[in-house]
């Protein structure tokens, strides 16, 4: 059965790739995967769930297929001013994405946007730290954990400021560049394709 989650995880803006890889292993962090990711945010033609800090997000991950409904939690800013309280999850795998994209549009969804990213997944006990490469943006650190305490250790074993954590979406990241998703239709590497 699958239920509603808290993601518990925390964004560090403009890292050094070398130098967190090379600190990740000094850690006993092993490199899990490396997978350029593409995927689609859907939305209502009222857009009632971006209205609401909501998204349907379908997900191509190179090995398998997720659909997902995600949520900001205790949101103060659309902008990335402030930091949004966590963020809820409800992640299913399908099997197909043309066909999910498809079915998703024939229910009466529209298509916000299609975005590509390069993660490069590293793991330590059940903590993960991704090195998230977006289109036009600086490389940034995701770390994801079970607990909230765990976030906290990893942040310690790698010599990061509590300080300087974002607990936000990608698309707030934009936005503090000057880029609006919302005014994309596509967010890849070969360019942003304005609506």
């Amino acid at each position: 059965m699958t239920k509603s989650t808290e993601e518990i995880e925390v964004v560090f803006l403009e890292i050094d790739k070398d130098e967190i890889e090379k600190k990740l292993a000094e850690i006993g962090a092993k490199k899990v995967g490396d997978i350029f990711y593409r995927h689609i945010a859907f939305d209502f033609p009222d857009y009632r769930l971006e209205k609401d800090n909501s998204w349907i997000r379908l997900r191509d991950e190179g090995d398998k297929v997720t659909l997902a409904f995600k949520k900001r939690l205790g949101v103060t800013s659309q902008d990335g001013s402030t930091n949004d309280k966590g963020m809820e999850e409800i992640e299913i795998e399908v099997g197909n994405y043309e066909n999910t994209a498809l079915l998703l549009k024939k229910i009466g969804l529209i298509e916000k946007h299609e975005a590509e990213k390069r993660r490069i997944r590293w793991k330590k006990g059940r903590t993960f730290f991704d090195i998230d490469t977006w289109p036009e943006i600086p490389t940034l650190l995701e770390i994801e954990a079970a607990s909230w305490e765990a976030i906290a250790e990893a942040e310690k074993e790698l010599g990061l400021d509590p300080k300087d954590q974002k607990i936000f979406s990608v698309n707030q990241v934009y936005k503090i560049y000057g880029k609006d998703v919302n005014d994309y239709r596509k967010i890849s590497f070969g360019g942003l394709l304005k609506k």
